[in-house]
């Protein structure tokens, strides 16, 4: 982080991945001296300073945020390795503006030795040395923010005198007791109103004690306001739900034409004015252009400046374009060259992973080693208080309430993750057989029951968040449970092992891939990948563990559709079972049950019966 907007500087850093999940434009951050709003994308270096991420399918699905072409990719700003070289950093505003100071006793402190009243102070009151009256000040952890991802400072004499007014005695921020609860926790003018923190939490459309929502976007600037008109409410800066990232991911894929295309990114500064074999031809007299395009035709060439400047439009959603790419894997084990860096997957011969022969009933139809990947991420946005849904398509959300991280985007920070992985297929026919059981067809009906309590709870409609289906669950859930297998033998922890669910039902494919990726060096040991060739002892155990949960029969006979713990997206599935790191899942640990994969008490609708 380099210098913000509103004063001196406020320096820290963060992992360049951190900017694309943890600590994106709008997030609330601590430094080791200040506390800050992760600035947009106009507070960042020029384009020229950042480098370019080339993957033309992402860049395609952000097109519809951008309204135009498909935008650019950057990587966030590294730190610099020279010696006395400063790289350039995200400049983020100080955020907020009003202190509590650390020093001087109130009057409680003086009659209650379990009280203390700390002054609460504007930034304007803070001298040079950000202090005041000699004593250190800290950021309150108080302010106001609404489901749209505005945020602001809370109008502190507004909340304690319970609407406008022009006193401005001394305000104080009285904690009784030691426990910290906002029902401890107390808000003192020198007029003699008071005021608890635990009101702020509050919901009152009508009159809603922190006011309405003033529209306030910090993080693109003091005059990026918009007209909102939600109640403002309580957000505790440092809590979970004060910044969500709506992250957009994909694999790399081996596409037709991929030189030529390569070759048109090296020259597109040159070649993004062509249109016409004409113009083609007068630039290929530019001795670097002829050299680079000389064994391409010019139809080709043409082609794929089209493909660049459109940003290669599909029509198919993210993930089915991978699956194609999985399950068309041509057989072997790997060990063939060369090795294409982004992406590398060979189909395992069935007596290579099979060796029992049949051990799964034909439920299993093949096995993928995915010796080399590439994923490449983008932060499109984010939201507060609510996170935003996850598409099974792999799609980015435009139903939630989103907050822009530019004035006016026209490219997306984003990162590349090299990895390797494990792909699982399963058999069309032994899942369309199955879900046609009586047992299936009752347990899915009581899943779409509690998706459909989820979406009543959170006023949305069932055309723009349809239930997902046996078939994802079950996959969802079988994924879950191979993670926690995998990660006893494959070296990885389970938290670094992610996954990719794939569901095509018009085509009867259904699969999944585990993998881990990171951005360090080729970031393979080959641990993970080598597991495939002993997917059956996993799957065996995976299995084994599922059936019995410690939190049994309270678990297996959990019914989403008449929950009273508001776990509408859950079967049988619980932290003794199913449920993983959060880094790892791609639904945020919903929509699980292991009720669909094996039999449990009181239901024996899974998938793979009593095998195993």
């Amino acid at each position: 982080m380099a210098k913000g907007k509103r004063g001196s500087a406020a320096r820290g850093s963060v992992r360049r991945g951190q900017v694309i999940t943890t600590y994106g434009p709008g997030a609330l951050i601590d430094l080791p001296r200040d506390s800050a709003i992760v600035g947009g994308l106009d507070y960042w270096p020029g384009e020229r300073q950042l480098e370019e991420i080339d993957e033309p399918r992402l860049a395609a699905r952000l097109r519809g945020l951008t309204g135009g072409a498909a935008p650019k990719l950057y990587a966030p700003p590294a730190a610099s390795d020279r010696p006395g070289f400063q790289s350039p950093g995200i400049a983020s505003p100080r955020f907020p503006e009003w202190f509590v100071v650390q020093g001087g006793a109130g009057p409680g402190d003086r009659r209650k030795r379990r009280s203390r009243a700390r002054r609460l102070v504007h930034q304007r009151s803070l001298d040079d040395r950000r202090k005041f009256n000699g004593q250190p000040v800290v950021a309150t952890r108080f302010v106001r923010g609404c489901v749209r991802g505005h945020v602001d400072d809370i109008d502190w004499y507004g909340f304690v005198h319970g609407g406008k007014s022009d006193c401005r005695g001394e305000l104080r921020l009285e904690e009784r007791g030691t426990a910290g609860d906002l029902s401890n926790i107390f808000v003192r003018c020198g007029c003699g109103k008071s005021r608890g923190m635990h009101e702020a939490k509050e919901l009152d459309r009508q009159n809603p004690p922190l006011g309405y929502c003033t529209g306030a976007r910090p993080w693109l600037g003091r005059h990026a306001n918009e007209d909102c008109q939600h109640p403002a409410r309580l957000l505790i800066r440092t809590a979970t739900n004060a910044w969500f990232p709506q992250v957009v991911t994909v694999l790399s894929l081996p596409r037709k034409g991929e030189a030529v295309d390569r070759a048109v990114g090296e020259l597109w500064d040159t070649l993004q004015v062509v249109k016409t074999e004409e113009s083609l031809a007068l630039l290929k007299g530019i001795p670097k252009v002829m050299a680079a395009l000389h064994e391409f035709d010019d139809a080709d060439v043409l082609a794929a400046i089209e493909r660049r400047r459109a940003g290669e439009p599909e029509d198919r959603p993210v993930k089915l374009a991978e699956l194609d790419a999985l399950i068309d894997a041509p057989a072997g084990y790997g060990e063939d060259v060369p090795v294409d860096r982004g992406f590398h997957a060979r189909r395992l011969p069935t007596n290579a992973w099979d060796r029992a022969g049949d051990l799964f009933g034909g439920r299993i139809e093949a096995v993928v080693q995915v010796h080399r990947l590439r994923e490449v991420s983008a932060l499109a946005d984010f939201t507060r208080f609510e996170a935003p849904t996850p598409d099974i398509d792999g799609e980015v959300d435009t139903d939630v309430a989103r907050a822009e991280i530019a004035l006016e985007p026209s490219w997306f920070p984003a990162v590349e993750n090299r990895g390797e992985g494990v792909f699982l297929l399963l058999d069309g026919d032994a899942v369309s057989d199955w879900l046609r059981k009586p047992e299936v067809e009752d347990r899915c009906a009581a899943l779409a029951a509690g998706h459909r309590h989820w979406l009543d709870e959170r006023k949305i409609t069932l055309e723009k968040r349809p239930f997902p289906g046996g078939p994802y669950i079950l996959l969802h859930t079988l994924s879950h449970l191979l993670i926690q297998s995998l990660a006893l033998r494959c070296g990885y922890p389970a938290a670094s092992i992610r996954e990719r669910v794939y569901v095509d039902p018009a085509a009867r494919r259904y699969g999944l891939l585990l993998y881990t990726a990171s951005s360090d060096a080729e970031a393979t040991l080959g641990g993970l990948v080598q597991q495939a060739r002993d997917i059956a002892g996993h799957l065996r155990q995976a299995l084994h563990i599922a059936r019995p949960c410690s939190n049994d029969p309270v678990c297996a006979h959990h019914a989403p559709g008449k929950s009273d713990e508001n776990r509408w997206l859950h079967g049988a599935a619980c932290h003794g079972c199913t449920l993983v790191a959060e880094t790892s899942c791609e639904m945020r640990n919903d929509y699980l049950d292991r009720g669909l994969v094996v039999p449990i008490v009181g239901c024996d609708a899974g998938l793979f019966g009593r095998i195993g």
